[in-house]
């Protein structure tokens, strides 16, 4: 009896020192697993449930089953035409073959290390022998192979050709790929590479794509001058509105000033008449009396200016110093 309470006892021990070592594993969905006995791979587990593992022997290695993503840096990568520009790329992934993958990488950071080093190269490939334009375009149907731009002006005079003249032709070259055909080329590099690793690139997305500095500056500067031009020919459109009003006001005001010295020369002329008609009836009626009226005033008129007189013995003064003022 003593000795079968030993024997319960050691099987129990044996038992809770099995159990505690963890025979069992639990494989979450969208999971899969890679079992290594001693170093050597002895099964790969792909369907979620409670698995079993023989204790001390067994290394459970876990790896996602579901897609992941891909982040890379930008990368400073030259067009066919030589301008530089900032590529920013996304793609989508996932471990086809979990034996190769835990062989070749092991690790979720090693693999994300094999394909920074995979997709950026294949992406510098694919845009280093491409046009600017088949990098940031994706058909011809988007804008056009040609558009133009016209800044409405309103219901002002003039405003027709105000419009033509700044109206502003852009004409866009036609590609011959595109954005997702490059997007395409980038994979078919990748995909046959990336295989011997355990792994399967879905697609590669070119995310953002940015002039580097000196070539954004040069697009900044090619899209003043054009605004400056516009703006120019609005200002020149004013200036010539401006001169072309100033020259009706002008014509107007001289067609005014003729008028009223037309109207002001007529009076005169007709008060002149008026006025010698005026004269000589009254002249006519007594001129003595006129003579000496009019001798009068012109007396009045000089005298004050005179600082002396020579002689008075002439015809002029002859009502001043004459006894009979005749």
């Amino acid at each position: 009896m003593k000795r079968l309470i030993i024997i319960l006892i050691i099987i129990a021990v044996v038992a809770i020192a099995f159990f505690a070592t963890g025979p069992f594993y639990i494989l979450n969905e969208g999971e899969q697993a890679v079992v290594v006995r001693l170093g050597k791979i002895v099964g790969v587990e792909k369907d979620a449930g409670l698995k079993l593992r023989s204790p001390f022997l067994d290394v459970v290695v876990k790896y996602p089953k579901q897609v992941m993503p891909w982040d890379g840096e930008p990368q400073r990568i030259p067009t066919k035409e030589n301008q530089f520009i900032w590529v920013d790329t996304t793609a989508r992934w996932r471990i086809s073959d979990p034996i190769k993958f835990y062989e070749s990488v092991s690790s979720l950071d090693n693999a994300y290390g094999r394909l920074d080093d995979v997709i950026d190269n294949g992406v510098r490939t694919v845009i280093s022998v491409n046009y600017l334009r088949e990098a940031v375009r994706n058909s011809n149907n988007l804008l056009g192979t040609g558009t133009k731009e016209s800044f409405q002006t309103g219901d002002v005079e003039g405003s027709a050709a105000l419009e033509q003249l700044t109206q502003t032709n852009q004409s866009y070259e036609t590609i011959e790929r595109g954005r997702r055909k490059l997007s395409e080329a980038m994979l078919t590099i990748v995909k046959p590479i990336v295989p011997q690793y355990g792994i399967e690139v879905i697609d590669i997305v070119p995310r953002q794509i940015k002039y580097s500095d000196e070539l954004t500056e040069s697009v900044y500067n090619r899209m003043i001058k054009e605004r400056s031009q516009i703006a120019q020919a609005f200002r020149s459109y004013g200036e010539g509105k401006k001169a072309e009003w100033l020259g009706k006001l002008e014509n107007e005001k001289r067609s005014i000033l003729s008028g009223a010295y037309l109207k002001a020369e007529t009076g005169k002329g007709k008060a002149d008449a008026e006025a010698t008609r005026i004269y000589t009836s009254a002249y006519s009626q007594d001129p003595s009396f006129f003579d000496f009226w009019r001798a009068i005033e012109s007396y009045r008129q000089t005298l004050p200016s005179f600082s002396k007189t020579l002689s008075t013995d002439m015809d002029y003064f002859r009502y001043l110093y004459s006894p009979t003022a005749r």
